[in-house]
Order: structure tokens, then sequence, then C-alpha cells
């Protein structure tokens, strides 16, 4: 049986082309070039042109950028030195954790959401994005500084806080407790590591030593064992960027680790498009109502909350003022992962539309914020002022 991959191809087409004339126009107003590929999502997808009549595969296929990305950090954590970062930053990521889900939880029930929905909703944005925060941050900065090592740890952290929220929203009637269903969400990430660890010392890294003059095998060997343990984690039970990050760590003991990371950063580039195209895609304005409204206000306020959260976090940590102040911008948005929650919920009949609207504007409105600030006052791989652009 012969597959039509006619539309398939035509829908990449459509929005690589939309992408670059709306990233050009973005670039010549000045404006950050992430915002020009959730633009074009929002212009030719379902909810705007309807070009693009489902953005369900493009999810899928924009997903790999997320998946890469965590590869890549993993590529670039020691082992040890990932433990030691956790233990600095668990008081920082659960504290500010708290106080952001009191404060949404708070505003929820005041605008009279029903008690699920507020919960829930406080759930969905009481994290940060780990693709917009690693996606603005240098490279040098992001593996060498102190900036980037603290970020990302606490953006580590709190990926798995939300794998278990999303976990404990799909929970069913099995009679399992959320208790149970998170140690053993714990005991298979850990059972995931250590087969990790023991597959890169006793079959990638002889691999590599007997192939490592050939830049392709390198290339495709690290990129299959990304991709194994990405699809061995989402059938265990836990999420492909957990996979994908269990991966990354247990081959950064190899020196062809930093090569890799290079090479792969292209086809994450790629595929990060594709990732933001499809947040624009699914945002649908048609359905905007007065809670919608209420999730653009409430999402300027977060940005304002989150920063503050995290200053007073990082102060309590006597961290430096100067990278207090950058880390609170980077990490003042809200997560990629509240889409994930919004559908989890959807699925277990949880979750009203209202609520969910609410959650998605609350969360664009974040990224848009947090974004122009990153990009206006800090380094990023994308600024317009020269002094500003490092990769």
């Amino acid at each position: 049986m012969q597959v039509d991959l006619a539309p398939l191809i035509f829908e990449l087409c459509t929005i690589v082309i939309s992408a670059a004339v709306l990233g050009t126009l973005f670039l010549y107003a000045r404006q950050p070039i992430i915002l020009a590929y959730i633009a074009s999502g929002m212009l030719i997808g379902p909810s705007g042109l309807a070009w693009i009549r489902s953005s369900e595969d493009i999810t899928q296929i924009g997903n790999l950028g997320v998946i890469l990305l965590l590869f890549l950090i993993g590529l670039n954590l020691q082992p040890k030195k990932l433990i030691s970062l956790f233990k600095e930053s668990a008081f920082i990521t659960l504290g500010t954790c708290c106080f952001f889900f009191t404060g949404t939880l708070i505003f929820a029930l005041a605008i009279q959401l029903p008690l699920i929905d507020a919960l829930i909703i406080a759930a969905a944005l009481m994290f940060s994005s780990t693709v917009i925060g690693l996606k603005l941050i240098p490279t040098t900065t992001l593996h060498h500084q102190r900036v980037g090592e603290m970020m990302t740890s606490i953006l580590l952290m709190q990926d798995i806080l939300a794998i278990s929220v999303i976990i404990f929203l799909n929970i069913g009637d099995g009679g399992n407790s959320l208790l149970l269903a998170f140690v053993m969400m714990l005991l298979k990430f850990a059972a995931l590591c250590s087969l990790a660890f023991l597959g890169v010392r006793h079959l990638i890294l002889p691999l590599f030593r007997r192939f490592d003059v050939i830049q392709e095998y390198s290339f495709i060997t690290t990129l299959g064992w990304c991709l194994f343990w990405a699809e061995l984690s989402h059938q265990v039970g836990l999420s492909y960027e957990s996979g994908a990050f269990i991966a990354g760590i247990s081959i950064a003991v190899s020196r062809v680790s930093q090569a890799i990371s290079v090479h792969l950063k292209p086809l994450r580039e790629f595929f990060l498009i594709l990732f933001f195209f499809a947040i624009g895609a699914r945002m649908e304005l048609s359905g905007s109502d007065f809670y919608s409204l209420l999730g653009v206000l409430f999402g300027a306020m977060l940005v304002a909350i989150k920063a503050w959260g995290f200053s007073k976090a990082f102060h309590l940590a006597n961290e430096k003022p100067t990278m207090i102040q950058e880390l609170s911008a980077r990490l003042s948005q809200a997560s990629e992962f509240s889409f994930l929650v919004v559908y989890a919920a959807i699925n277990a009949n949880l979750l009203s539309m209202e609520a969910s609207m609410f959650i998605q504007t609350a969360t664009m409105t974040t990224f848009v914020i947090s974004t122009y600030w990153v990009v206006k006052r800090f380094p990023t791989p994308i600024s317009i002022a020269s002094h500003l652009r490092q990769d």
C-alpha cells in the first residue's frame, strides 16, 4: 500500500516558507524570531488561514526538537556535576514552585473557576519553559558559567515535577495511589539510568574506540542512542524527553560528546521551528472568551510574579546580584508543559474549556513578554543588537 506523502511535504514546505517570510519581517522590525515562528502557526494554522488543517502531526514532529534539546543538555553535563547542581537548586526549585502554585490558585479561585480547574491551572503554570530558557541562552553561558548551570538544574528538576503532574492526571481507576505512581516513576527513571550507563560502558564506548575515525558513524550511532532511550522511556510510562536526557548524560563521559553536540545543533534548530509553529497553530483564537482575556492579564502578571519569586529565592541562596537579575528574567515564563497538562487533564475529563483557554492564553502571553525582556536586556543567540548576540 503506497503512502501519500504529498500533504505532509506540502505542510512542511508551507511552514518553513511562512517562518522564513515572517522571520524576515520580525527581524526588520527588530523583534525576536521565536515570536515569528509562533505567529506563523497562528496565521496559517487551523484557527487562521487553515493552510495547515491539523497541528497534531506537526506537534509530534516538532517534539523531536525538544527531545534533541534535552539530549544535548545531557551531553554537556557530567553526572557528578548534575547531582551537585540538583542539591544546590532543590530548595530554589521546590520553594518557587510552591509559591507560584499558591499565587495562581488564589487568582483562579478569585475569578470563580471551580476548585478542580483552579488546581490544574496552578499546577500547569508553576513551571518555567525549558525550551525557551535554553534556546535564549548562549552556549558558552549554558555550559561553562554559573548562570547556565543553575538554570539547567532548575529547569530539569521542574521537568521531573511536570512529568509527575502529567502522570498523576493520567492515572486510571486501577486503584494505584498517587504516592505509588510517583515512587514507580522514580524507580523507572533510576532503572533506565543504570541500564543506559551500563550500555555506554560496555557497548557504545567500545564501538567509538573502534570506529571513531568515521565521523558519520559517531553521529548516527549517538543519534540512534538518543532516540532508542527516548522511545524506551515513553514505553515504560515516562516522557520522551526524560529518555533523551538520560541518553545524553550517559554518553557525556565520552570525549566524542562535544563533537556530537556541535553536529546535532542544526538538526535541533529545524525541529524547534516546528515546535514553536505548533504552539501557535494550537491556539484556538475563535474560541476566545472572557477567560481568555483574563488569561492574557494573568500571563502579564505571572511574568512579574515569577521574576520576583525567583529573585527572592536566589537572594536567600546568596547568589550574585548580577546573576539574580539575569536568571529571574530568563525563568519568568510559563512552560511548554502547560499545554501537555491541558491535554492530559482534558483526556481525563478534569478540565473545562474555559480553564483550558485560560492556561493557553496565559502561557502564550508569558512566552511573548519574557522573550522580549530577555532578548532586549541579556545576551542571546538571536539578539538584534550585536553586543548582545552570542551563540
